[in-house]
C-alpha cells in the first residue's frame, strides 16, 4: 500500500474515546474478539498503539516505536480513564502535520513510509475501536476515511499474502455486498457477527 492520500485521524480518534469513556469498570475483565486479550487489556493495548502511532508522526523514534506488537499481554494503566483520551488526542493532532506523512518512519520495529503508518494507525483504531464496542456492547459507527483507509490496507494486505490471510490471521469471508465494517471486519481476521459469551450462571 502506498496510497499517500491524506486524511484527518481525529474523528476515529474521537469515536475511540467516546468508547473508552462508555466502559465501565465490571467489563474489564470480560472477554474481547482477540482471544488473549481482556478488555482491560484491549484498553492497554490501544494506551501503547496511541503513544507509538503518535511517536512515529512525530518521527520520534525510539522504544515507543521501536517495541514489536504482541510480545506480551497489555497491562492497563491505573489512569487509563485520563490517559487514553489524552494519548488519542496527541495522535490526532500529529498526523496533522503534513510532514508525518512523507518520509519514513518506524512502528512497531518496522520501517514505513508514513502515509502506510497512518493506514495501520486507522486499521488500529477502527478494528479495536470495533473490538471494544463489541466486548462493552456499545454501538459503533467508525469514522468513514478511517474505514476506508483500514478496508484498503487490509486488503492489500491480504492480497499480498496469497493465501486469503492478512496482518492479523485468516481473513473470515464475508459476502461482498456486507456493509464496509463488515468486509473490513472480516479482513482482519474476526467474525462481524462476534458478540461475548453469556456470563455464567
Amino acid at each position: 500500500m502506498t496510497d499517500t492520500t491524506t486524511f484527518d485521524l481525529g474523528p476515529q480518534a474521537a469515536v475511540v474515546a467516546r468508547l473508552v469513556a462508555g466502559v465501565p469498570d465490571a467489563r474489564l475483565g470480560g472477554p474481547t474478539p482477540c482471544p488473549a486479550y481482556t478488555v482491560g487489556n484491549l484498553l492497554g493495548h490501544l494506551a501503547g498503539l496511541a503513544v507509538a502511532f503518535r511517536d512515529a508522526a512525530r518521527k520520534d523514534l525510539g522504544p515507543t516505536t521501536d517495541t514489536p506488537p504482541g510480545g506480551s499481554v497489555p497491562a492497563l494503566p491505573a489512569d487509563w480513564r485520563e490517559r487514553l483520551p489524552g494519548v488519542l488526542g496527541e495522535l490526532a493532532e500529529a498526523w496533522r502535520d503534513p510532514a508525518a506523512w512523507t518520509g519514513m518512519t518506524r512502528a512497531g520495529g518496522v520501517d514505513l513510509p508514513g502515509g502506510v503508518a497512518a493506514a495501520v494507525a486507522a486499521d488500529e483504531l477502527v478494528v479495536h475501536g470495533w473490538d471494544l464496542a463489541r466486548a462493552t456492547g456499545q454501538e459503533y459507527a467508525p469514522d468513514a476515511a478511517a474505514l476506508r483507509a483500514s478496508h484498503a490496507f487490509l486488503w492489500a494486505a491480504a492480497q499480498e499474502d496469497g493465501r486469503g490471510g492478512g496482518v492479523f490471521g485468516p481473513a473470515v469471508p464475508v459476502p461482498q455486498d456486507a456493509p464496509l465494517l463488515d468486509r473490513t471486519v472480516g479482513l482482519s481476521g474476526r467474525d462481524p457477527g462476534w458478540t461475548p459469551p453469556p456470563a455464567s450462571s
